[in-house]
């Protein structure tokens, strides 16, 4: 079975994941499961390094203050237009604090080699917000978009 990181990561967020921590603790055995559900040692050890370090950024903190966010050469080459609008769409709209943002776009590029559409954006802010604390009204927010597929931006 070939899959990429980011299909480990959403098997993972849909079947294991209640909190980031947890995954991370009971890593072994996930590990296991996934093995034996076809994915690749590679993949699964790729996935778990993405979210381990996702839980050491949790101390990142940026102003609070309001600021204009500027991307870089890279992200712009990884992130087209859409994927920028909507980040900062979600921000404006409250979903995303410029902490998490920052956590979005580094865990977005972090995805290496893997095409980042507007889907995978979302999924991953979905996972951002889990594993932050106090952001469960940020998170029903974004699942709704996710699991509705809807794109309030776009109005």
């Amino acid at each position: 079975m070939k899959e990429n990181i980011f299909e480990v990561l959403i098997y993972l967020f849909e079947n294991y994941l209640e909190t980031v921590d947890d995954a991370i603790t009971n890593s072994n055995k996930i590990r296991d499961e996934l093995l034996s559900a076809g994915f690749e040692q590679k993949e699964v050890d790729k996935a778990f390094d993405w979210l381990e370090t996702l839980c050491e950024e949790n101390t990142v903190h940026c102003p609070t203050t309001s600021s204009f966010r500027i991307f870089s050469a890279q992200e712009m080459t990884r992130l087209d237009t859409e994927c920028r609008n909507f980040i900062i769409f979600l921000e404006q709209a409250g979903i995303l604090s410029s902490t998490n943002r920052e956590l979005v776009i580094d865990r977005l590029i972090a995805l290496d080699n893997e095409d980042i559409s507007l889907k995978k954006l979302q999924w991953v802010v979905l996972m951002v917000l889990l594993s932050q604390p106090d952001e469960e009204v940020a998170f029903t927010q974004m699942e709704n978009i996710v699991y509705e597929d809807n794109s309030p931006y776009l109005h």
